[in-house]
């Protein structure tokens, strides 16, 4: 499961105590950042370098991939 850039992003994200929240349709997930309170989509097909850093933002997430 996962491939591209997800291995990573999933890492930044726990590290930084996101949670899964749930499965989402298709190959998406679900997860809430404790930073910012909100709850944002991952793919876990993330293929772009800019769409992780995309999530990464959404999150609150000041780190880059």
């Amino acid at each position: 499961m996962g491939s591209g850039f997800y291995p990573q992003l999933r890492d930044i994200l726990v590290a930084n105590g996101c949670t899964l929240i749930r499965q989402g349709k298709g190959s998406h997930e679900v997860w809430r950042s404790p930073i910012n309170g909100r709850t944002f989509p991952v793919a876990v097909t993330v293929q772009s370098r800019h769409t992780a850093n995309s999530i990464l933002k959404n999150a609150g997430i000041v780190q880059k991939i």
